[in-house]
C-alpha cells in the first residue's frame, strides 16, 4: 500500500527523467542539438546578432547572457589578455536558469572572443589557451591569405581520429578540456568540439576577419578554406587605414560586397557591423547573417534598436 501511495510522485519523476534524457539522446533520425546557439540557428538559415564587450566583471556576465543577443564576443585585442578574467567571465555567464527551462545545456548567448594575434602572427597557443576555457569561437585578426586561414582553422581542431569522416585539415589542437567541459556542460566535449560547417555536428565556430587589401584581394581562396564558419569584414578602421582612406569612402563599400560575394559563391556566413538600425535591416537583407551591432557593458538604446533591426528583418 505504502508503494501505491509513492507511485504519483515517481510517475512523474520519470516523465522529466524521460523529457531530459531525450532531449541530451536524439534518437537516430533526429539531428543532435547544438550546443552553441549561434550555430544552431546558422545551421537552420537563420541570421545572428551579437554584441561585443571588454568588461570581464562578473556583474557584466550576468547582464551579457541574458541579453536579447545571440553572441557575445569578447574583445582582448585593444584591452589586457586576461585568461583568468576570461574564465571568470564564461563562468559567470552561467545561468541555471535556461538550462532549466530549456531542458538541455545550451545557453541562450554564446561566447566568442578576439585576441592580439594576427593572421600573421603564431596563433596556436592563444587558440589552445582559449578554447580549453570553454569558448564557443574565436575571431582571427587581419587575416590575409588562404594559409593564415587554413592555420587558425587547425589551432582549433583536435587531431582527428582514425575512423573521422573529416580528417582535413587535420588539428593540431592539445587535449586538456576539464574546464571547457565544465563550463559547456556536457560528458562528451570532444565529440562536440569540432567546427562547424567542416563537420556538420560541430559547435567551435572560426571566425576569419578581413582588414587589409590584402585579405579582399585573397577572399575566394580565405572563404574555401574547409573549416572557416564566418567571413568578418569589422568595423572600418583597420580596412581603412589599409587602403590609405578615410573610414566613409566607397571604395570601402565595394570591398564589402565582394566579401559578401565570395561568401555566398562558397557558402559562408558573412558578417559586418552595421552603423545604425536601418543599415542593420539593410545588410540582413543584402545576405549578412553574422551581425555585431556594437562594443558594449550591457545593452543599451542604440544597439538595441539595431537587434531588434536585425531580428525584424530576418
Amino acid at each position: 500500500m505504502a508503494n501505491l501511495r509513492r507511485l504519483p510522485l515517481i510517475l512523474p519523476l520519470a516523465a522529466l527523467l524521460a523529457l531530459v534524457v531525450g532531449l541530451a539522446v536524439p534518437s537516430a533520425q533526429q539531428p543532435r542539438l547544438h550546443v552553441n546557439p549561434i550555430i544552431a540557428k546558422l545551421a537552420a538559415g537563420g541570421t545572428v546578432v551579437g554584441i561585443s564587450t571588454g568588461d570581464l566583471s562578473m556583474e557584466n556576465a550576468r547582464t551579457v547572457a541574458q541579453a536579447n543577443a545571440d553572441f557575445v564576443r569578447i574583445d582582448m585585442e585593444h584591452t589586457p589578455m586576461d585568461f583568468s578574467g576570461l574564465r571568470d567571465f564564461l563562468l559567470g555567464m552561467t545561468d541555471k536558469r535556461t538550462i532549466v527551462k530549456k531542458g538541455n545545456a545550451q545557453p541562450n548567448v554564446a561566447a566568442v572572443a578576439r585576441f592580439p594575434p594576427y593572421g600573421r602572427d603564431q596563433v596556436q597557443w592563444v587558440s589552445k589557451q582559449a578554447l580549453d576555457l570553454g569558448l564557443m569561437g574565436i575571431a582571427f585578426n587581419t587575416v590575409d591569405n588562404a594559409q593564415q586561414a587554413l592555420t587558425a582553422v587547425r589551432s582549433m581542431r583536435y587531431p582527428p581520429a582514425r575512423d573521422s569522416k573529416y580528417k582535413e585539415p587535420g588539428g593540431i589542437r592539445g587535449i586538456g578540456p576539464e574546464w571547457a567541459t565544465w563550463i559547456w556542460g556536457v560528458d562528451d566535449y570532444r565529440s562536440h568540439a569540432d567546427l562547424w560547417p567542416l563537420n556538420p555536428e560541430g559547435d567551435l565556430l572560426a571566425i576569419m576577419m578581413i582588414e587589409s587589401v590584402e585579405g579582399v584581394d585573397n577572399i575566394d581562396a580565405i572563404a574555401a578554406t574547409p573549416g572557416v564558419g564566418v567571413i568578418w569584414v569589422a568595423a572600418s578602421q583597420d580596412l581603412a587605414a589599409s587602403y590609405g582612406l578615410p573610414s566613409g569612402a566607397p571604395e570601402l563599400e565595394v570591398a564589402r560586397q565582394k566579401l559578401l560575394v565570395a561568401c555566398k559563391a562558397h557558402n559562408v556566413v558573412c558578417g559586418i557591423n552595421p552603423t545604425n538600425a536601418a543599415d542593420a535591416a539593410k545588410r540582413v537583407k543584402e545576405g549578412w547573417r553574422y551581425i555585431e551591432v556594437g562594443r558594449i557593458g550591457g545593452v543599451t538604446a542604440g544597439p538595441a534598436s539595431m537587434i531588434e533591426a536585425v531580428r525584424k528583418a530576418q
